[in-house]
């Protein structure tokens, strides 16, 4: 899609370069250009202008609120449009702010090294395809609950288990899925984890969730073997309860108790307790839960020096390539490096390689052609509830999941 018939805002600090800019798309058609000196300028338009933005232009070095801090805040208040980065920084921190603005969830089309060109423009546009345009109407602040609230969801079982399927690249069977937290709210419907999980642990109630979510994942892999399916379910775990002397014994007597066996859940190890200096419970959890036959993973390789020094001295059977390194892989050399890099270290300790966050097909195809293991993201499918998860699992002999030659292998459960 071209540039005429869009609505712009452009976030630069440098009048020459905010000028030319906005001449420039202008020039191409654009229906409407709205100027922001930074973030908190941006912001403010975004207020008043509501849906009527498609694509937002953003410079990261600006005074008062910088591109990275607008990043979040857009982020936070769920901006539909799209956003393209415009910067005279170096490679390696503009692939840094590319890899932190996807995390925060903005639909981020590229990056332009200065000058900004109409090619360059026209290239991302046409690339993408239309912007998503669904701008909502808080972008003032994000969606925020209280301790209380969040205590009292615990209390009403409001929390619920999503899947997310995990693929085997080589064949295109589905050979597990990862359990993801989802609020379902009685007024703001399904909630995402980026809106609760940091109150939870700063409420100490990350040890109630992890509970919850082990409980139903153990559940629903049970309830899947009565659907036909035989599914690995993965579990995120908390260093909260890591650290509880009773944590391996709990996670036995639930898997035990729907008659599955430890082999059937692969315990995750979230970011925070990967890259923390882990005392003597949480080793000796981690190594009782391995003996029983269950799997661990550790999550996020990639992201701290620390996280693989785990390696050496837990007894992981898996290990997650985060999303950063698997999306910037197709344009950066450095994030190749490193997930080559991370794909050799499975090889080496011959455990598996789970990639996180597969979007494109040439994502597919390049994790594929270096060998890696297993995958998942919504270029897959996105997280779904338990009854969603076995139809679709079902009706994958008409769908198929594709592979590098770009010809379709139908999925299979294993």
């Amino acid at each position: 899609m071209g540039i005429a018939g869009l609505s712009f805002l452009v976030a630069e600090d440098e009048p020459t370069q905010q000028t030319l800019v906005v001449k420039l798309l202008k020039t191409q058609g654009a229906e409407n250009v709205y100027p922001a000196g930074n973030g908190r300028e941006a912001l403010d338009i975004l207020l008043k202008q509501g849906t009527g933005i498609d694509v937002i232009v953003c410079d990261l070095q600006m005074p008062g609120m910088d591109g990275m801090q607008f990043m979040r805040r857009i982020g936070e208040a769920d901006y539909g449009g799209s956003v393209i980065i415009v910067s005279a920084l170096e490679r390696t921190l503009l692939a840094s702010a590319e890899a932190t603005a996807k995390a925060y969830g903005v639909n981020l089309l590229g990056v332009i090294s200065k000058p900004i060109t109409v090619a360059a423009l026209e290239g991302l546009l046409g690339n993408q395809g239309a912007p998503q345009v669904k701008v909502k109407s808080r972008l003032g602040a994000a969606q925020s609950f209280t301790a209380a609230e969040i205590a009292e969801g615990l209390d009403r079982d409001q929390f619920e288990a999503y899947f997310q399927p995990k693929i085997e690249l080589a064949t295109g069977r589905v050979v597990g899925a990862e359990a993801l937290a989802r609020w379902r709210h009685p007024k703001q419907g399904i909630v995402l984890p980026a809106s609760f999980i940091k109150l939870i642990e700063e409420s100490g109630k990350i040890d109630d969730l992890t509970s919850v979510m082990l409980g139903k994942g153990v559940a629903f892999c049970s309830a899947f073997d009565k659907a036909g399916l035989n599914t690995v379910v993965a579990v995120n775990i908390s260093l909260m309860s890591l650290n509880r002397g009773d944590f391996a014994d709990r996670v036995s007597e639930i898997v035990q108790g729907q008659g599955l066996g430890a082999e059937r859940i692969c315990l995750e190890i979230t970011e925070t307790a990967a890259t923390s200096n882990l005392g003597g419970t949480a080793l000796e959890n981690l190594t009782r839960l391995r003996m029983m036959g269950f799997g661990l993973s550790i999550d996020d390789l990639g992201t701290a020096a620390s996280s693989i020094q785990q390696l050496t001295h837990i007894p992981f059977t898996e290990l997650k390539i985060d999303r950063s390194f698997v999306a910037n892989s197709t344009t950066d050399k450095t994030a190749m490096d490193v997930l080559k890099a991370s794909l050799d270290i499975a090889r080496q300790l011959k455990i598996k390689a789970v990639a996180e966050g597969v979007e494109t097909l040439e994502e597919w195809n390049v994790l594929q052609e270096l060998g890696c293991n297993l995958a998942q993201g919504h270029f897959i499918a996105e997280a779904m509830d338990a009854q969603a998860y076995v139809a679709w699992v079902r009706s994958l002999s008409m769908e198929p999941i594709f592979h590098s030659s770009n010809s379709p292998v139908q999925a299979k459960s294993r």
